[in-house]
């Protein structure tokens, strides 16, 4: 199945009662913010990329930092918008079985599809934790002229990692819970 999933799939569990709901309005109110910066960050990104193209071209002057720049922007970016793209069940996903399944083994495939999911994340969120813990006592910088620390986009990988990893788990308590996913 390659069609996009429906609005009242896709929209987030905002709405939803019992005790997750307030949690899930603090987070996704969070998620708006960090959506709307983080595409500051990309505009940002793509003007800084521009410059180092037109610096070098025209006035053969040397970007040291541009490219790095960019780099740590587009890595925030991605990383803190992950929630936000969970919230609204807008990864990519294969639904392969979906009509061959019925209501109920799909809401149960799709809880232990959550499931995994958050071991996954929340395993690769303690790893970009500690990577960020190493690099700030280390002192780690890149490898550039410029040198900017390694905790920075380390850091911002940690906390989008943690946002997405609460969003999971609010997804995957609030059927337990009676409330709408």
């Amino acid at each position: 199945m390659h069609a996009p999933v429906s609005d009242s799939e896709a929209s987030p569990i905002t709405g939803a009662s019992g005790p997750l709901a307030p949690l899930q309005r603090v987070i996704s109110l969070l998620n708006s913010i960090i959506v709307v910066l983080a595409a500051i960050a990309l505009v940002a990104a793509c003007v800084i990329l521009s410059y180092s193209v037109a610096g070098r071209a025209l006035f053969k002057a040397a970007n040291y930092w541009q490219d790095e720049a960019a780099v740590f922007l587009l890595v925030g970016a991605t990383f803190m918008t992950a929630a936000y793209v969970q919230e609204h069940r807008g990864h990519v996903s294969i639904e392969a079985f979906v009509g061959l399944m019925s209501p109920l083994a799909n809401k149960i495939r799709l809880w232990l599809v959550d499931v995994a999911s958050f071991l996954f994340c929340a395993f690769f969120t303690w790893k970009s934790w500690t990577l960020t813990h190493e690099a700030w006592v280390d002192g780690q910088v890149s490898n550039s002229m410029w040198s900017p620390p390694l905790a920075i986009p380390y850091g911002l990988m940690a906390a989008g990692m943690s946002l997405l990893c609460i969003q999971m788990l609010l997804q995957i308590v609030s059927p337990l819970t009676g409330a709408r996913r």
